[in-house]
């Protein structure tokens, strides 16, 4: 879908037609070999660098915003270039907050269902890493990271009261955020009513809107669409979703849905064993994971159908950008590593697998 979505802007700006496919390409063999390299780091050795990982990903949020050393674009500075790529903080940031917010959730286990304390502290972290990410600006990543925590917390089994209470804060806290920027108003009043201003700030979700009508049951045909021949803006990015849903229909559609929510589910079905085995820093980044894809492809869907207000959110593993690709690879890699982890730890697990089926974990 990438090739399909690209292949007209590439040409017209690089006179390169597979210029992104095989920058993809490329991305995706970096993804699968450090996919690889995860598979061989134990859940310890994560559990026990989580704090280090938070004060990395701090750090590159930080240096992304310095002069010089951040790439912006369109207003945004959310890129480090490091030579022929650029590699995107925000998106290293959703995976190394939330491998840092499962060990402090095992760690503070008990803590978190008497004390506000411990809860506060937490809070108090997720709002560090939310204002640099909002100093981007990034407010895409920023629903999407407290989401996932928000998510991940809940199902640690915190007390119902303080849960409310913290989710409360939040939705005040980003209600007030979109309210003091004139352009989050305007993206969000632009939502509400898109053909308002079909031409100007309703043009992308209004383009997005009449590329997802033309694909009606089966779409036009593969490669056959017409928004993306520069009338969608970043058709290979952020509304891919919609040339999908042009080009393969409501079939396509649901094909998609139905991939997400089987890799949704499985997240979801290791994170159970892992948390019936006591392994909780294993559950709640099991939990967080599929998490993290559900909301982000809900997001970007409901952003494509002009159900929520537009954000520069991509389609996991689907959407060009290599930082994102990367990250996710590593994300399903770490969900490997935890069912490979509890099954070796389940006796049960253990009994219904023959011996050679059962890897040697690395310490």
């Amino acid at each position: 879908m990438v090739t399909s979505a690209s292949m007209p802007l590439a040409e017209a700006q690089l006179n390169q037609p597979f210029y992104f496919l095989i920058r993809q390409g490329i991305f995706m063999g970096i993804g699968i070999l450090a996919a690889m390299v995860v598979l061989q780091i134990s859940l310890e050795r994560w559990y026990r660098y989580g704090p280090w990982l938070l004060l990395l990903v701090v750090a590159l949020l930080l240096l992304v915003l310095l002069p010089g050393i951040g790439k912006e674009v369109k207003g945004s500075s959310r890129w480090i270039s490091l030579g022929p790529v650029n590699l995107q903080p925000s998106e290293l940031a959703k995976l190394f907050v939330l491998v840092y917010a499962a060990g402090y959730l095992q760690r503070h286990r008990i803590a978190l269902r008497h004390s506000l304390e411990a809860m506060i502290r937490l809070l108090i972290v997720l709002a560090g890493v939310a204002l640099l990410l909002l100093l981007e600006p990034d407010f895409g990543t920023t629903v999407v990271l407290l989401g996932t925590v928000l998510g991940i917390v809940f199902l640690a089994g915190v007390n119902l009261w303080r849960f409310a209470t913290l989710q409360g804060l939040v939705i005040v806290a980003m209600a007030l955020l979109i309210y003091s920027s004139d352009y989050r108003r305007a993206r969000l009043i632009s939502f509400l009513d898109p053909w308002a201003d079909p031409f100007n700030k309703g043009f992308q979700l209004t383009q997005s809107l009449i590329a997802i009508g033309r694909g009606e049951l089966s779409g036009v045909g593969l490669g056959a669409s017409m928004q993306k021949l520069f009338y969608l803006p970043e058709a290979h990015t952020d509304f891919l979703f919609a040339i999908l849903a042009e080009e393969l229909g409501l079939i396509g559609v649901l094909v998609i849905i139905g991939l997400y929510a089987i890799i949704v589910g499985r997240a979801f079905t290791v994170a159970a064993q892992a948390e019936r085995l006591e392994q909780y820093f294993a559950a709640y980044l099991a939990y967080g994971i599929g998490l993290w894809l559900s909301i982000q492809a809900l997001f970007n869907m409901g952003v494509n159908m002009g159900v929520l207000p537009t954000k520069g959110l991509t389609l996991p593993l689907l959407s060009y950008g290599g930082s994102s690709l990367v990250v996710t690879c590593i994300a399903l890699a770490l969900l490997l590593r935890i069912e490979l982890e509890t099954r070796s730890s389940d006796p049960h697990a253990q009994a219904e697998l023959p011996a050679r089926a059962m890897p040697e974990l690395s310490q």
